[in-house]
């Protein structure tokens, strides 16, 4: 028997999770959240958010330490690691205690512990107190579980000098020699910022490209500034295993064209990716499909289970805080009864590197292999005044639009705040916007966002700022 009954359960409270259960209260559900730790999932407590911010602190000190050349004299700039860390706490802590307040005043309950589906309609959970409660969802359960890191079996990890993402960003000391394995999104993010604070970096990569599925000219850009600061990235690359040694350094031994050498660390970050935890929840004792740990749902975001739905990084790829949102907005809706499905044009993507990676929508390569003719238009932050002025001229603004009507289709930028000029390319894909949309709207003069237009412009030939090509 039930110890409460609630209109709908949500599992996880993360950025799918959380979303979700304060949607379902505004629309005047009862509706109870479970969470395993802390409310903000993986994205608020040890993700998305606390490495943005010692990844800009990264940021910041770099610009510090090169401020002569533009006039700005710093003497003896340093890292106080254990600050940086008590700050990034300091915003883990309100963005926290800030979900609990919206649980709160959206009349969302939460309860803390460990939760098991055991009926197509019930979920029991472990609380952290020790006890057990069965509870009731008479509409629907959500399963917003979230990703945990892969670990991999040769380098377990320690917690403290073989660490995964999560122990990452709560380093109270700047390792000297550090050794990323994986030369995808979080091992170059993470890697890149321990650089800029210091870091002596190498990145073992198995794959023949690091930040692989990014376009090739973008993650080029990345891979040379981090080259250039004395990176040593490993491509082809396989790391077999390591020994602790006496003065507590670790040997790593890495396998690169046939060879094997060993690479000094003080520390090993293993970023190898995700795995989505949809499996051993209780789903598949109820006939819910769950595929390699994802629960596959469909547009509404329904599992095959009736009265149970999924969302977020236990649902499918790609696993960002941002998509886990939306689909947490749009079942709250179906929930309560209203139209709504995941009908987005595209779904933007962010990486925090140095510089920035940001993309929407189609590649070069995956319209042609559509079939699609395409105009490319290209900008590069050299010919912008304003990229000059932050003296950040790396990278470039790409778009690619359909030859034939100039509705644009992808937009691709590597360079200064990237992220945040993205979401102009969202935003012209969502409404259909064509070359002349963007490029003849009037973008402020100096900006970065300039670069949009100009890039547009140059897909139709009329760029002023850049040579013309004929397309």
């Amino acid at each position: 028997m039930a110890n409460k009954t609630y209109d709908a359960i949500v599992i996880g409270g993360g950025p799918g999770g959380y979303v979700c259960a304060i949607r379902l209260g505004q629309l005047k559900q009862k509706v109870l959240c479970v969470e395993k730790e802390e409310v903000g999932g993986v994205c608020l407590n040890w993700g998305c958010v606390p490495s943005k911010a010692i990844i800009e602190t990264s940021h910041t000190f770099e610009k510090v330490k090169g401020g002569e050349g533009f006039g700005l004299l710093v003497d003896n700039p340093r890292v106080d690691a254990g600050k940086l860390q008590d700050w990034k706490d300091g915003i883990v802590k309100r963005l926290t205690s800030g979900v609990r307040s919206l649980f709160k005043t959206n009349g969302v309950e939460l309860l803390y512990g460990d939760a098991r589906v055991t009926g197509p309609r019930t979920v029991t959970v472990k609380t952290r107190e020790g006890g057990t409660e069965t509870l009731e969802a008479t509409k629907a359960i959500v399963v917003a579980t979230g990703s945990s890191t892969i670990e991999i079996p040769s380098f377990k990890f320690d917690g403290k000098k073989v660490i995964g993402a999560r122990e990452a960003v709560s380093l109270r000391e700047v390792p000297k020699r550090l050794v990323v394995i994986g030369g995808g999104i979080i091992g170059m993010e993470l890697g890149g910022a321990y650089q800029c604070l210091g870091s002596e970096l190498t990145v073992v990569e198995m794959l023949p490209s690091v930040l692989t599925g990014v376009d090739a000219d973008l993650a080029a850009v990345v891979e040379r500034r981090y080259a250039k600061h004395g990176a040593k990235i490993l491509k082809n690359a396989k790391a077999l295993g390591y020994e602790a040694q006496k003065d507590g350094s670790l040997a790593v031994r890495v396998e690169v064209g046939g060879k094997t050498e060993t690479l000094v660390a003080d520390v090993v970050i293993v970023a190898v990716g995700m795995r989505p935890n949809g499996a051993g929840l209780g789903l598949e004792a109820l006939g819910v499909k769950v595929e390699r740990g994802f629960v596959p749902t469909d547009n509404l975001g329904r599992t095959n289970v009736a009265g149970i739905y999924a969302i977020g990084d236990c649902s499918s790829v790609p696993m960002l805080a941002h998509k886990a949102s939306k689909e947490g907005e749009v079942v709250a809706e179906v929930i309560a009864g209203h139209k709504a499905a995941k009908d987005w044009v595209a779904m933007p993507s962010a990486i925090f590197t140095d510089p920035e990676i940001a993309t929407v929508g189609m590649s070069e390569e995956q319209a042609k292999a559509k079939g699609i003719d395409v105009r490319i238009g290209k900008f590069p932050f050299a010919a912008l005044g304003r990229a000059m002025a932050l003296n950040e001229t790396d990278g470039f603004i790409k778009v690619v639009a359909d030859k034939a009507t100039h509705e644009i289709l992808g937009i691709h930028i590597v360079g200064p705040e990237a992220t945040d000029l993205i979401s102009e390319g969202a935003l012209a894909l969502e409404m259909h916007a064509f070359l002349e949309d963007v490029g003849l709207t009037v973008h402020p003069h100096p900006t970065l966002g300039e670069g949009m237009m100009e890039a547009s412009l140059h897909a139709l030939g009329q760029a002023i700022h850049v040579m013309n090509r004929a397309q």
